[in-house]
């Protein structure tokens, strides 16, 4: 495989910034420093505490997660975000939401991910847990992916209320996104942002925009990546699902 890597430097990004961007789309913002939340306790359950710690953002295509996780050196790490469903195995298309902490030298790995093919006789995408059918931790087409070594530490918690402009930010009703989003492309082609939600009551997917702009209210936690791994980049460019 090709793998190039950008680096974006260390520290927070300005909050004037954030602060500019957000409040040209929504009435009420909030952005500040906090604690990241302990993952591990409900609703998340998620395999690790947190989501610090040699953080990084692979973009990539048909791959077996543990490999991508050696591929940026990160063995062992924590990875989500979103992607396709692996179809090699499947043999369908589909929605996936990896939430995974990948194998290392002394532990085997720890598959929370979810999967949503479409319900085509209803119209939806009906949620799985990915792990109480499959055991292989592959993707394909491609995946947006963020890793740390999932631990506790400070993180960016952003809280915004009634959206007013055309921001696409992440959420459904009662329903966790998985977002990854990349401030600038340096010429690679990339994604710049690409969000998948899961929630509990069966329902889970890609995420375009919200419908309730009055009423809608968003609390995200993110902390910015040291590097970013493009592996497999793209000959040609296209257009195809980046809403």
């Amino acid at each position: 495989h090709s793998c190039v890597v950008f680096c974006f430097g260390h520290g927070v990004p300005e909050f004037g910034v954030q602060q500019k961007v957000l409040t040209d789309n929504f009435a009420d913002v909030q952005v500040s420093i906090v604690d990241c939340p302990n993952l591990t306790k409900e609703p998340l359950t998620f395999p690790v505490k947190g989501i610090c710690g040699k953080t990084r953002i692979a973009e990539v295509g048909v791959y077996d997660l543990n490999k991508i996780l050696k591929e940026i050196q990160l063995p062992g790490a924590f990875v989500f975000g979103a992607g396709a469903g692996p179809f090699q195995t499947l043999g369908f298309n589909s929605e996936f939401m990896p939430v995974v902490q990948t194998e290392s030298e002394h532990k085997p790995p720890v598959n929370g991910s979810y999967l949503a093919p479409v319900n085509s006789a209803e119209g939806g995408c009906l949620l799985e847990k990915y792990s109480e059918k499959y055991h292989d931790l592959g993707c394909a087409l491609l995946a947006n992916l963020f890793a740390s070594e999932g631990q506790p530490g400070k993180v960016i918690e952003v809280k915004a209320k009634r959206r007013t402009g055309k921001l696409k930010f992440v959420t459904y009703e009662a329903s966790f996104g998985l977002p990854v989003f990349i401030s600038r492309d340096p010429r690679f082609d990339l994604w710049l942002e690409h969000t998948h939600c899961f929630s509990h009551h069966e329902e889970g997917g890609h995420y375009h925009y919200d419908t309730t702009p009055d009423t809608v209210e968003y609390l995200g936690y993110f902390l910015p990546a040291e590097f970013l791994y493009c592996i497999d980049q793209p000959t040609e460019t296209h257009s195809f699902g980046r809403d």
